[in-house]
C-alpha cells in the first residue's frame, strides 16, 4: 500500500514539474581569460595566459604565445583539450580548470 502511494506522488511530482524532478546542471560557462598556475616553469611550455571562446560544448582555446587548439565540454565537469596541449581537465567549483598536465588555469 505504501509502495502505491509513493510510486503515486511520484507520478503526480513528474506530471507537476518534470524538469524540476530530472532536470541536469547547466553546463558551466569557460569563456573567460585564465592564468596557468603553478609559475612559471610547469606554464613555460603550454603558456601563461589563455583564452577560451565557448559555443555550446565547443571550445576554442589560445594563448599568450598565438597557439590555438580546439577543446570539448564533456560533462558539467570535465572537458578536453586536443593539440597542442592533449588533455583532459576537471572544472573545480571556482571555475578553475584542473589539467592532466598538472597545471591548473585560474580564471581571472
Amino acid at each position: 500500500m505504501l509502495d502505491r502511494i509513493l510510486a503515486a506522488a511520484v507520478i503526480s511530482l513528474v506530471a507537476l514539474h518534470p524538469c524540476d524532478v530530472f532536470a541536469q546542471g547547466a553546463a558551466p560557462i569557460l569563456s573567460g581569460t585564465y592564468r596557468c598556475t603553478p609559475e612559471p616553469s610547469p606554464c613555460q611550455t603550454s603558456g601563461q595566459t589563455f583564452t577560451v571562446t565557448q559555443s555550446g560544448n565547443n571550445l576554442d582555446f589560445k594563448n599568450d604565445k598565438g597557439e590555438v587548439g580546439r577543446g570539448t565540454l564533456t560533462s558539467d565537469i570535465s572537458l578536453t583539450a586536443g593539440p597542442p596541449w592533449n588533455m583532459v581537465g576537471t572544472i573545480l567549483p571556482d571555475r578553475a580548470i584542473q589539467w592532466s598536465n598538472g597545471t591548473k588555469w585560474q580564471k581571472q
